[in-house]
């Protein structure tokens, strides 16, 4: 460094010198090593405005940031390799080259970032079969029609012969090769897409509502989960550097998200740093973001690191937000210090602040979420040891304002987007139920044929279900017909158990998967099925079923009304509580009820909450009106169906 001297603002009583040793906390790995940044752990920040160049300026105003305990932490061992990773390059750069079908340890959790997990066929025996899951970014769950063909072409090619939508408006491609990655990764991104950030400890994909309405607060609900997804993109160039040799292709960034980004005026980012925002760190485990707008809670909104609801005047103009903090669901068997949670109200925004706030939120768990256990490394661990005044405080002197008070909001329900509505500029669109997310077979087929012959685009859902866009009139009887064929049927022909259900991938090639999932719902809900109609409950009766195949909570078991949450070989911990409209938290009821004891268990609480429950009360509600030592008594006591 030279000598030259940094100084304060005016009025500022501390002079840096630029030889003079500056003491940083602990995680001194966080700063780039290129950066200069003083104080990061300590009470000082660097802003540079943000026109300056990398070496440009020789005068940095200093300016007040939250204090750092300076005292030192012991890291997990994934903080080092991304230490040491050169900006999550190597060694994943080195692996790929060689002639192994599987990558190193580093190397597994490097190419997280880069949007895909190393798999291997667990039921298969004397040996592994290598390969890779890629999972897409798709804010909005917005489909080019390009990327559609693309992403089924590569699912044939390359893959199982499947595409699955997820929980998060995304596709997960299965079985591709490490020799042909970076021939998928390059497809994909010269083809309208990314899988950037779709994994890793970085924001995941923004959830946002899937109907194209052309409705002033849907699509400003969507230019800003867009906006969220930009800001908090990578900018260090691996991922391009990785997969199509450094050329980018990225479209242009709108101002505003190039400003929020660059803004260091509260001491948020890394100076000089290939990444302003996350360092050489990132952040300490995954994050994410979902927005929408009052009424529509399709995205499980308090199921997020941060929920964003956008909120409008008297004529339909959005003017901010409310922001939601602290939600996520995953969780250990047998550790109470681990749950899941519910994101709590920290305060409302106007709508030119939102990329500042959600900066700053950001940087607070960047900066003290914790980096030793990764178990706890979820921000809603934060927010429930520190409580959510300690947290605003926080926030606030990132952001640089005070949070206004939340503003009031109607009632929430689960909007689903199946069967045909009208987009409200003369086109329709026409939501698919997708058991499971699951595209194959003549399903998949079909939809290829209707996508490529009208060059409609796709819009996937946080329910695992795709949404055809802007179809004519008179192309909707012929759609209709060739789809139904295929077995996707309008919503009236699908069973309404199924049509809120959903599970995670689990067996075989989830590596984490105790018991099955996506393979044992089916018969799962056609045993439920059939005890409604034993105890007499009604065909458009439904209770919201959510399986996943461990703890993890990928498919948000623990907001359903009944969740079934692996916890050995054939065998589920039961949850239950959740509302229809996935605003409370279920709670566990009982553990290691095996798969096929399942009616013993389920068969008289659906008796009891027909004969039982209040108007119009739900089976979650039911249930946690009762109480579980009621309902485990009722279990104990049921003789069955009185004729």
């Amino acid at each position: 460094m030279s000598s030259s001297t940094f100084r304060a603002p005016a009025g500022a009583a501390t002079v840096f010198s630029a030889d003079q040793k500056i003491r940083i906390g602990r995680l001194d790995a966080l700063r780039s090593s290129h950066s200069v940044f003083l104080g990061r752990y300590g009470r000082r920040g660097v802003s540079v405005p943000p026109s300056a160049s990398s070496s440009s300026s020789s005068s940095i105003q200093a300016v007040s940031t939250p204090a750092k305990p300076e005292t030192a932490t012991k890291r997990s061992k994934v903080e080092i390799i991304k230490e040491k990773s050169n900006f999550i390059r190597y060694p994943l750069n080195e692996e790929l080259l060689t002639e192994a079908p599987n990558v190193n340890e580093s190397a597994v959790q490097l190419i997280k970032f880069h949007g895909s997990y190393q798999q291997y066929n667990r039921e298969e025996r004397g040996g592994r079969s290598y390969s890779f899951m890629l999972r897409t970014k798709n804010p909005s769950g917005k489909v080019p029609n390009q990327l559609y063909l693309t992403m089924d072409d590569l699912a044939d090619e390359f893959g199982i012969g499947t595409l699955r939508l997820t929980t998060r408006q995304t596709f997960q491609l299965h079985g591709v090769l490490k020799q042909n990655l970076k021939t998928v990764m390059s497809s994909i991104i010269k083809n309208m897409g990314s899988t950037l950030g779709a994994c890793g400890d970085l924001n995941r994909n923004v959830l946002a509502p899937a109907a194209p309405y052309v409705k002033k607060d849907y699509l400003f609900a969507q230019e800003t989960a867009d906006n969220i997804a930009a800001l908090l993109s990578p900018q260090s160039g691996f991922y391009y550097d990785m997969w199509v040799d450094g050329e980018q292709f990225m479209t242009a960034e709108p101002p505003e998200v190039v400003k929020a980004r660059n803004d260091n005026s509260h001491g948020t980012n890394f100076v000089d740093s290939p990444e302003p925002i996350y360092g050489t760190q990132f952040l300490p485990r995954k994050f994410k973001v979902a927005v929408t707008v009052p009424t529509d809670n399709s995205v499980d909104l308090l199921t997020n690191d941060i929920g964003v609801v956008v909120v409008s005047d008297e004529n339909g103009e959005p003017q901010g937000f409310n922001i939601y903090v602290g939600g996520g669901m995953g969780r250990t068997h047998r550790m109470e210090s681990t749950f899941a949670r519910l994101a709590e109200p920290i305060g409302y925004v106007p709508k030119e602040d939102i990329l500042y706030a959600v900066k700053a939120i950001v940087v607070t768990q960047r900066e003290h979420g914790r980096r030793d256990d990764r178990k706890y490394s979820r921000m809603k661990y934060l927010l429930s040891s520190w409580g959510i005044e300690k947290f605003r405080d926080v926030v606030e002197q990132y952001y640089g304002k005070k949070f206004e008070p939340s503003r009031d909001l109607p009632e929430w329900e689960f909007k689903s987007y199946l069967g045909w509505h009208e987009q409200g500029d003369g086109a329709w669109f026409c939501g698919l139920h997708v058991d499971s997310g699951r595209v194959g077979g003549i399903m998949k087929k079909t939809l290829r044929e209707v996508i490529e012959k009208y060059k409609i685009d796709v819009r996937i859902t946080p329910n695992q279900n795709i949404v055809l866009c802007d179809i004519k009139t008179e192309w909707k009887r012929p759609i209709t017909t060739v789809l139904a064929q295929a077995g996707l049927l309008q919503p009236e022909f699908v069973d309404p158990l199924n049509q809120t259900a959903m599970a995670c991938p689990a067996f075989p090639l989830c590596p984490l998967a105790i018991t099955e999932a996506e393979r044992g719902i089916p018969s799962i809900l056609k045993r439920v099925r059939a005890m409604f109609e034993k105890v007499g409950l009604e065909y458009d009766e439904s209770v919201v079923i959510r399986v996943t195949g461990c703890p993890n909570g990928c498919a948000r078991p623990y907001m359903a009304e009944l969740g079934l949450v692996g916890d050995g070989p054939n065998s589920y911990q039961v949850w239950l509580g959740g509302t229809p409209n996935q605003m409370a938290i279920a709670r566990s009821f009982m553990d290691k009820v095996k798969v096929h004891d399942l009616e013993k268990v389920f068969e008289p609480l659906f008796y009891h909450w027909k004969h039982e429950r209040q108007t119009k009360e739900s089976f979650g509600e039911f249930t946690t009106r009762m109480g579980f030592e009621k309902l485990k008594e009722l279990i104990d006591t049921y003789k069955g169906v009185s004729q």
